[in-house]
């Protein structure tokens, strides 16, 4: 684990007393300092309070709806925030993204798979703060002072379009970016989810520029109906 990931502070917001056990002595045991809450309105107090470094949020609180729990903490928090949820409808998810989310996991996860998503959302953050003029992925290097993009030190050629889809979904590795927010940044407010057909070209575009087999991709993974997500940096 990165020196910045130990210690960090994590909060907990969810009703069910064996989910909130579970989680705390698994996260303890990675030496992240653990905090809880039962109920939306102790999650909000908690947030304020602790100023946590990452929160696991489930969606079906008791009291408040997950959304507005997320949507209040958002309007002076940028804390990462991971949703728990046992609702599976993509819709339920690109609302929570587009809402403030960083990532969400669906009931019932995988520890371990959970563990490696807190990892990305605080590296991430802990990446927020630094002024990064290149971006690197293994061999992958994005100059966004230059805009030159090289895979293996040769210049790929890009289209302006390709290498602002491209900038947008590398600045935000490690976290899903839904379609309606692509689309909206890259080709503006005119367009919508019903205009995906653009995006899935533009990132047919680059796979084939960037990746050694465009059909398994290793820099930009799909999110199934939901977005896409750039690889973290190791």
């Amino acid at each position: 684990m990165a020196m910045n990931e130990q210690g960090a502070r994590i909060l907990i917001v969810d009703d069910e007393p064996q989910i909130r056990k579970l989680l705390r002595v698994t996260l303890q045991a990675y030496r992240f300092v653990i905090h809880e809450a039962a109920t939306g309105e102790e999650g909000l107090q908690q947030a304020a309070l602790v100023r946590p470094d990452l929160i696991l949020l489930d969606l079906g609180l008791p009291d408040l709806p997950g959304l507005e729990v997320l949507s209040r903490i958002r309007e002076w928090s940028l804390a990462p925030i991971i949703v728990l949820t046992a609702k599976d409808r993509e819709e339920d998810k690109i609302v929570a993204l587009d809402g403030g989310a960083d990532d969400y996991v669906t009931k019932p996860f995988s520890m371990g798979e959970l563990v490696a998503r807190i990892r990305v959302a605080l590296r991430h953050a802990a990446s927020q703060s630094i002024n990064e003029p290149v971006l690197t992925f293994g061999a992958l290097t994005i100059d966004l002072i230059h805009r030159v993009v090289e895979l293996n030190g040769e210049r790929v050629k890009l289209t302006p379009t390709e290498y602002d889809l491209l900038k947008l979904l590398a600045v935000s590795a490690g976290k899903v970016v839904t379609q309606r927010h692509l689309l909206q940044q890259v080709w503006g407010d005119q367009h919508s989810e019903s205009d995906s057909h653009y995006l899935r070209v533009y990132i047919g575009h680059l796979r084939k520029k960037l990746e050694a087999d465009s059909t398994q991709p290793q820099f930009i993974l799909t999110e199934p109906g939901v977005g896409y997500r750039f690889r973290s940096r190791d």
